[in-house]
């Protein structure tokens, strides 16, 4: 038989080991719902770089686009093909053809297309473009970044020569984008080629 002494002793021990196991408890879900929380921020910054990134490449293209209608709608016939070295503004109906290629000028320079802004002997070279209802301003952080952009995107057309196919003139268009900070940034590339009149491809 269990004296009442000994049976309170067991008792002290049995809410013990329930109060030692409910502490153990709480610090594992504490643990699992710290570590949950830190999860989803992690997710949210992931989605808002992907977010930004996806930003900046539409803006790279939308300048890319423009760059090539440019290009073929002769308004390009007057401003003949320079040494690039400065910056111009598409909006205000400028834009140039370069002769130096912007890939070598920039490797010859120790930089690389992907620094932006693009820079030639210590000037920002290339044409910018703002789309329309493109709201752009780089202090995006002032509104929490709500659809603005940190910059204008912008392009730069550098003269390849005669084309492969000797029918016409090989065009390398470069452009870039940003997104809602000058972290999140895009640069795309194309080559165009231009032929004036009639032109045989061969064939029958």
């Amino acid at each position: 038989m269990i004296s009442g002494t000994a049976r309170g002793r067991i008792g002290v021990r049995q809410g013990g080991m329930v109060l030692i196991a409910s502490l153990l408890l709480l610090i594992v879900l504490t643990i699992f719902a710290l570590s949950m929380f830190r999860s989803f921020g992690i997710q949210e910054k992931i989605a808002g770089n992907v977010r930004e990134k996806q930003r900046a490449l539409q803006g790279a293209e939308s300048a890319q686009q423009y760059a090539e209608w440019w290009l073929t709608s002769g308004n390009n016939a007057a401003s003949g093909t320079t040494a690039c070295a400065g910056l111009l503004n598409a909006n205000l109906g400028q834009g140039q053809i370069c002769s130096n290629v912007l890939a070598t000028s920039l490797l010859s320079a120790g930089s690389s297309i992907t620094a932006l802004p693009w820079q030639l002997n210590g000037s920002v070279v290339g044409v910018s473009y703002t789309p329309p209802n493109m709201a752009v301003t780089a202090a995006a952080s002032a509104n929490n970044g709500a659809e603005t952009y940190y910059a204008a995107p912008g392009f730069y057309i550098s003269d390849l020569g005669t084309a492969a196919d000797g029918q016409g003139e090989a065009y390398e268009i470069d452009a870039y984008g940003y997104g809602a900070s000058p972290n999140a940034v895009a640069v795309v590339k194309s080559t165009y080629e231009l032929s004036s009149g009639v032109v045989n491809r061969g064939g029958p």
